[in-house]
């Protein structure tokens, strides 16, 4: 389980200090499938940095699963993301100069897995996302969805704990937009639970929950189809 509470980030310039998130708190329960939505500049990148380790909150509490990182360094978020976290961003962020294969291998290989075992995993990875045909092709030499294929199949390997989409649909068309969000609902399905910020309230009715944000705070949740003040 992940446990947020009254979480504070500000971002300060020597003139300016603008308040990122104020007061966050929320829970999210192992297999949930739970959608961030809002305005540009409401807090949602920011509170998804947050969840996914790649940033500190300036105050507050974050419980994942039995650790509390919220003081954690750097090296001790990333000693716990690559065992615990799947990523999905907006832009890919394949590396063009390895193949399919070799981009999903890549936190096998940071994980410290045998050969024998990267390739079994990879292979299976690669068939549920049909993807095998394309193994020994190159990021370049794929569509948008296909790249966002790979990028899922990466973010999956490793069995994380939680997988984080930061708009995952935002740089594909429509049809492939929907193929993405039915490969997260069946992954969510099969147990995994799925943290995704989107614009797109199409998109967000996949999810179980919805939270909105607007200016660093949750200001209402939805479950299902049921508006919940928070």
């Amino acid at each position: 389980m992940i446990s947020l509470k009254n979480i504070q980030k500000y971002y300060r310039t020597d003139e300016v200090e603008t308040t990122a998130l104020s007061g966050v708190t929320m829970d999210i329960t192992n297999g949930e499938f739970v959608a961030i939505m809002g305005p540009s500049g409401c807090g949602k990148s920011t509170l998804l940095n947050i969840l996914g380790m790649l940033d500190n909150p300036d105050s507050g509490e974050y419980h994942f699963y039995e650790h509390e990182v919220a003081q954690y360094n750097e090296r001790q978020r990333a000693d716990l993301r690559k065992k615990s976290i799947g990523f999905v961003f907006q832009s890919f962020n394949l590396i063009d100069e390895l193949t399919v294969y070799e981009n999903v291998e890549l936190p096998l290989l940071y994980l410290g897995f045998d050969a024998s075992y990267r390739k079994k995993r990879v292979e299976e990875v690669l068939e549920q996302m049909q993807m095998m045909h394309r193994r020994n092709h190159f990021p370049q030499q794929l569509s948008g969805g296909q790249q966002q294929r790979v990028a899922v199949s990466r973010a999956i390997v490793g069995k994380p704990l939680v997988i984080f989409a930061d708009e995952p649909t935002g740089n594909l068309d429509s049809k492939n937009g929907q193929e993405v969000m039915h490969l997260l609902t069946e992954l969510n399905k099969s147990g995994s639970t799925i943290v995704m910020v989107t614009h797109t309230p199409e998109f967000a009715e996949y999810a179980s929950r919805t939270i909105h944000l607007f200016d660093g705070q949750v200001v209402t949740e939805n479950f299902k189809n049921t508006a919940k003040a928070a």
